[in-house]
């Protein structure tokens, strides 16, 4: 046991034993790890110092003694230091930086001021901070201390801020990876002390190397077991393409391959051996929906096992399947293999608290997959490329932006100069000939309507519907697929986000499993099955829409190529797309289209799609670039934590969760009755929630207060409402906005 008037960082009370973890200890042992995680990127000097001085404040006295009354709590709340009567002590260090090194200090000063808090913006936030009374007598106090003179120390900081990767503009990022580094090795080391068998549990993972093998070895089994149809035989082809590509230096690749050509197993063909080639540490998978996230974690933890790392907030995993090395690993994504969400991945690189940005480190010397890259948002589009650019060249990451529609992403003029774009360049296409790709894997006739202004009823399209034996119906609207599917005969399919998670699950296996057995299948659908749900109709309608998204629908038609041709069918629907960016997408799509005579789908089309579709958004609408950029050298200021506030790919301000009462098929829920009252009783732990989330149905606010009022639903926590009446939400159409329906309304008109 260390000598007890020994500076502490953390104290843990065991029974009648006390375990001291030794301030200078701590301190050391952040700065070697802190400078062993930043070592790749040449930040190893700038995350040392940070990691000595982090805690300069605890040296103080009155840190010292409320430590030691705080440890009778629980073991994290003598490192998070939320209780009440709490004394500071990350700002000690940040003023010592300022004080000993001017301007360079500044970036110390970010990173272990926000150590705990997060990262602040410089006017208004760090430096009322520093300037304040209350930062000089911290200091003051804790150097009365006499910290050892090795914490003091300061040797090897480079001179000058000349070698920031990407210079000016990419100092935000810059600081943002040394945060990175400094917060995991904090968190890593008082891990350690304070919860050591959950540090043992991260355990060993395998390396990419190892994974090669064990997917060999599953590709030999796959291919000897495939039919040798000719939608089989250019996946092989297409993989093969993807081997040779992964010999070409780390940079930015595109992988053009319609829909229903094999991507992920090609691009994870591409990644292992890129990464054998190159020396990268893991492959990080970014999807646009948690629905396609499930659907390739399976795939590829069928492959690797625990090896991959799933992290979203709708992982639905039994929290007994759930191991603690994969729940730890999602905190820091140490792990070879990393499937998110675009929400997840992008959000995080734009973050400011310590929890998103902790993991960003481990995005240095990756293969980053980023999967239907055409969905990336218009509105931070802009940024979303500059940090690409920066990922790329100064990080040592490799970028494969994979899709079917592959987006307009290099550098732009417009008449308008608010409108370029600064994009992406020196983009390496890993298919040699795509052009004969697309030509051979054409499996569907796209049939446009002679007048692409002239609206199709909703009881005209029903008719037509009816008609067909299989059909798939995908419209823009929750709105617009209840009132086509209240329209079709008995036994039709409906999806929608008013479905929850487990509703949209069963349906889409039931339609699978229809459609394998030849059964009749009528399904009406939002975009929802656009991306990555493997359905195989031999018809499709799709509402006009963005080219993308027509494009998407024809890929859930005749997908395997069992017919000589699928059919897509393209409607308008009686209503507009509502304002924003499916408008733009619709417009965009009406003037690609004007005049055209060659196929809708020719590939070459998308390009002039995204053009057009860019040239109607404003590709940086909050001005993030803006907050990010240095504005005075002297004070290095950028605006942190306003640019992560603003940097939401889904703006949730408005949107209110409903944990639905759904019975599955077979009656099963999962004991939805016994995990709310679990909610009640002990509140949101995490395990619950993951569990909750797959009955969870969001809607705007407003609707969720009207059926609060009604006395269709109850707010079991602040901010989560659960259902109450039984007839809310039906058993085909899901969760009833209006309240819930009288009987008269649940009837499904038959007109077979």
């Amino acid at each position: 046991m260390h000598h007890p008037t020994r500076p502490i960082a953390h104290a843990v009370k065991e029974g009648e034993d006390w375990r001291l973890h030794d301030l200078d200890d701590h301190l050391r042992d952040v700065a070697f790890s802190a400078r062993a995680f930043a070592r790749s990127f040449g930040g190893d000097d700038w995350a040392s110092l940070a990691g000595l001085w982090h805690d300069l404040g605890k040296y103080r006295q009155r840190f010292q003694l409320y430590i030691r009354t705080a440890s009778g709590l629980e073991a994290e709340g003598a490192h998070i230091e939320q209780s009440p009567g709490r004394v500071t002590h990350s700002t000690a260090g940040a003023l010592l930086a300022v004080q000993r090194f001017g301007p360079r200090g500044h970036v110390l000063a970010y990173l272990i001021a926000g150590h705990h808090a997060g990262l602040h913006d410089w006017e208004g936030g760090l430096y009322c901070r520093l300037s304040a009374q209350d930062a000089n007598e911290e200091l003051a106090e804790a150097l009365a201390s006499d910290p050892h003179a090795e914490i003091l120390a300061a040797d090897g900081l480079p001179a000058t801020l000349s070698a920031i990767p990407g210079g000016k503009a990419g100092f935000a990022l810059w600081v943002r990876m040394l945060f990175s580094c400094l917060v995991d090795a904090d968190f890593l080391d008082t891990e350690a002390f304070m919860q050591p068998a959950m540090a043992v549990g991260r355990g060993a993972l395998p390396n990419l190397g190892d994974l090669k093998g064990r997917f060999d070895e599953y590709m030999t089994r796959l291919d000897a077991s495939a039919a040798p149809t000719t939608v089989n035989v250019l996946r092989r082809e297409i993989r093969e393409h993807c081997l040779t590509a992964a010999a070409l230096a780390p940079g930015m690749f595109t992988l053009t391959v319609p829909t229903g050509g094999g991507k992920t197993l090609s691009s994870t063909a591409f990644a292992l051996e890129h990464a054998r080639q190159h020396g990268h540490r893991r492959i990080i998978y970014v999807i646009p929906y948690t629905s396609i996230i499930e659907q390739t974690a399976e795939v590829l933890r069928g492959i690797f096992g625990d090896a991959v790392v799933e992290h979203h907030s709708n992982a639905e995993s039994d929290p007994g399947d759930e191991t603690l090395r994969s729940r730890l690993a999602c905190e820091n994504w140490d792990a070879p293999i990393v499937v998110t969400t675009s929400v997840q991945f992008f959000e995080s690189l734009f973050a400011a608290r310590t929890s998103r940005c902790r993991k960003l480190h481990n995005i240095v010397d990756s293969i980053v997959v980023i999967d239907e890259a055409q969905l990336l948002p218009p509105a931070f589009l802009q940024p979303i490329l500059s940090v690409l650019k920066l990922l790329t060249a100064h990080y040592g990451v490799t970028i494969v932006l994979s899709t079917a529609t592959q987006p307009a992403l290099a550098s732009r003029r417009y008449f308008d100069p608010s409108l370029n774009i600064d994009g992406l360049e020196d983009i390496r296409e890993i298919i040699p000939h795509p052009d004969d790709l697309y030509r051979r894997l054409k499996r569907v006739d796209v049939h446009l309507p002679e007048n692409l202004h002239a609206s199709t009823s909703w009881d005209h399209l029903a008719e037509q519907l009816a008609a067909h034996r299989s059909v798939l119906a995908i419209v823009n609207t929750r709105r617009d697929a209840r009132d086509l599917y209240r329209l079709m005969p008995e036994g039709t399919w409906h999806l929608s986000a008013l479905m929850c998670g487990a509703h949209r699950s069963h349906v889409i296996a039931a339609v699978k499993t229809r459609l394998a057995a030849g059964e009749p299948t009528r399904v009406i659908s939002t975009q929802l099955v656009e991306a990555g749900v493997d359905l195989d109709f031999p018809v499709v309608y799709r509402a006009l829409a963005g080219l993308d998204s027509i494009a998407q629908a024809a890929g859930r038609c005749n997908r395997e190529g069992r017919l000589t041709a699928g059919e897509v069918h393209v409607f308008v629907p009686p209503d507009q797309p509502p304002p924003g960016l499916l408008r733009k997408s619709r417009d965009a799509c009406l003037t690609a289209l004007h005049g055209l005579e060659s196929d809708p789908l020719d590939r070459e089309l998308f390009g002039t799609y995204f053009e057009l579709l860019y040239g109607r958004c404003d590709l940086d609408e909050k001005s993030i670039r803006a907050d990010l950029e240095v504005s005075d050298a002297k004070t290095l200021a950028v605006n942190f934590r306003t640019a992560a506030t603003k940097f939401r790919m889904i703006d949730d301000a408005d949107q209110t969760a409903v944990v639905v009462l759904y019975r599955g098929p077979d009656g099963t829920d999962d004991g939805i009755d016994m995990l709310l009252a679990t909610l009640r009783r002990d509140g949101p732990e995490r395990w619950l929630m993951r569990k909750l989330q797959r009955y969870i149905v969001n809607i705007q606010s407003r609707d969720a207060l009207r059926l609060l009022t009604q006395g269709d639903v109850e707010e079991a926590i602040p901010g989560l409402f659960v259902q109450t009446s039984d007839t809310l939400y039906h058993p085909e159409l899901g969760l009833s906005i209006d309240g819930a329906p009288s009987p008269a309304q649940l009837i499904v008109t038959d007109i077979a």
